[in-house]
């Protein structure tokens, strides 16, 4: 279980684990997010990209950031955090690529899950 829950994981109500991480440092080095004054910024590439996969606008009317820089424990690099960390685990959820095993935080991706998410996502 402790190697399912260092893969993937739910860190409150956004992926975690090293394809959270994974995710992260995609969005960061394709220039979807940037790191400005402590913050982490959506650009206008990323609303772009967020928009597309979402389906939707980025954000909406939560008090939360859109976006957050999170920790992760088993990586010790950061994940994403915020309105679209939540919408993004969701789109996952909604696609079917994921699914959050029953009484656990572990994320279960499914192999064609798991191949969509590195199309985007891998180096």
């Amino acid at each position: 279980r402790e190697a399912t829950m260092r893969e993937a994981r739910v860190c409150y109500d956004h992926l975690a684990g090293e394809m959270g991480t994974m995710m992260f440092e995609s969005m960061l080095a394709r220039g979807y997010l940037l790191r400005a004054d402590e913050m982490i910024v959506l650009t206008d590439a990323g609303r772009d990209f967020a928009r597309a996969f979402l389906q939707a606008e980025p954000g909406g009317r939560s008090r939360a950031p859109l976006c957050r820089e999170c920790l992760d424990w088993s990586e010790r690099r950061s994940h994403l955090a915020g309105q679209l960390g939540r919408a993004m685990l969701a789109r996952m959820t909604d696609l079917g690529w994921a699914r959050r095993l029953s009484g656990s935080r572990v994320i279960r991706f499914s192999p064609e899950g798991e191949r969509q998410f590195r199309v985007l996502f891998s180096g």
